[in-house]
């Protein structure tokens, strides 16, 4: 891959960093601080059992999102250190070129669409 190329991609998965990262502060700060006027009284206990089951399962769904979103930043700090390697656009995996248009779609990709769908196919590793 050309350095033209590679700083195109460098900066999309640095603009992505920082869009992530903002958007991680927002999901934790409304997480943690679900609840802290609820209720007309002001108090932060719900009114109602159904109230509270629902807001803990926004909490959870909340919480499992930062975990993704997490999850894609450690990848997307994996791919610019491959960049800072010379290895961004190769297969993790096999070793050959990852196709630009995967790039492009998924900047932070470790693999190929070959490899990506054989790992699908396998289910999770455990």
């Amino acid at each position: 891959m050309k350095k033209a190329e590679m700083k195109v991609f460098r900066d999309r998965l640095v603009d992505l960093r920082a869009r992530l990262r903002g958007d991680v502060t927002s999901m934790t700060h409304a997480a943690l601080h679900k609840g802290d006027t609820n209720g007309a009284n002001g108090s932060s206990m719900p009114i109602h059992m159904a109230e509270l089951g629902s807001d803990n399962f926004e909490q959870e769904f909340t919480l499992s999102l930062l975990a993704n979103e997490e999850d894609r930043l450690g990848m997307i700090e994996l791919a610019l250190q491959r960049i800072e390697d010379g290895e961004y656009g190769l297969c993790q995996q096999c070793d050959g070129v990852i196709a630009k248009t995967r790039l492009n779609a998924i900047p932070y990709t470790p693999l190929c669409i070959k490899c990506a769908a054989n790992r699908d196919q396998l289910g999770p590793v455990e």
